[in-house]
């Protein structure tokens, strides 16, 4: 079914609304005790095992217990950082504490891989100005927004569990973000959105029981949305509130999906 007159298009903008409302807010965020100066050190990377609460760790960090943590989680201090979960979780003190469990600030090439869980933080990544970031394997649930990325380029979100948050993934004044082959359920006001967002691909996710599955402003452009089900959403595909793709040259291809906006996003639909 397409959207179709004022109700719909009044629904369409409050939801809008709401997604934008929560990025504002948590663009705020602040990046803890880490410095950018800490970031440009070389030298050869470390092992870091049991890392702490609030820690700031670079090199390669092996995750051997659970972390329950009354602040923010891990703090990357270092580029090429590598941290393993090992199957092991991350838990903040809730979605309105201003926590993050791994926060990257200005941090390029990092690396977190799973098995493991990152929840109830206002953040369960936070990525700020950082460069060739990738999360892969890991259970996000819980968090005001599971991914956050602000002023980031090449991030890489993939095969991930992503549930329970407000936002799914955020993705606010970045480039070339890659979000591929991730399960996302019940993501409240949105499972992905992007705002001022450029040249980047969501492809082949499964995205269900959020208010926008998809959703895109009006400043974010060259986009690619391709080879997702995104299904039982308020709205499934959502782009700039039923601006033509053609205005800000967003690409959607072959999505499966039942509602979308504007009309036509659909396949066969």
């Amino acid at each position: 079914m397409e959207l179709e007159g004022k109700r719909s298009s009044s629904m369409s903008s409050m939801i809008a609304a709401s997604v934008l409302v929560t990025l504002i807010t948590l663009s705020t965020l602040t990046i803890g005790t880490a410095t950018p100066a800490a970031a440009q050190q070389g030298g050869t990377p470390e092992t870091s095992s049991n890392a702490a609460c609030g820690q700031v760790v670079s090199g390669v960090v092996n995750l051997t217990a659970n972390l329950n943590c009354s602040g923010d989680g891990i703090i990357v201090g270092g580029p090429n950082t590598v941290i393993n979960m090992n199957g092991f979780s991350i838990t903040g003190p809730g979605q309105d504490s201003s926590k993050v469990a791994i926060m990257v600030p200005n941090v390029d090439n990092v690396v977190v891989n799973g098995p493991g869980s990152l929840s109830n933080f206002q953040a369960g990544v936070l990525l700020t100005g950082a460069n060739g970031f990738t999360i892969n394997s890991v259970i996000l649930s819980n968090n005001q927004i599971g991914t956050f990325m602000t002023g980031a380029d090449n991030a890489q979100v993939q095969q991930n569990i992503i549930q329970g948050n407000s936002i799914g993934v955020a993705s606010h004044s970045s480039t070339g973000a890659a979000i591929d082959s991730n399960l996302m359920n019940g993501n409240l006001l949105a499972g992905i959105t992007f705002v001022n967002t450029q040249q980047s691909n969501v492809g082949m996710n499964n995205v269900v029981g959020s208010q926008n599955g998809v959703f895109l402003d009006g400043q974010s452009k060259q986009n690619t949305i391709s080879a997702n089900n995104v299904l039982e959403n308020v709205i499934d595909l959502n782009n700039a509130n039923g601006l033509p793709t053609n205005i800000n040259a967003n690409q959607y291809v072959d999505n499966s999906c039942e509602t979308s906006n504007p009309s036509g996003l659909c396949i066969g639909r």
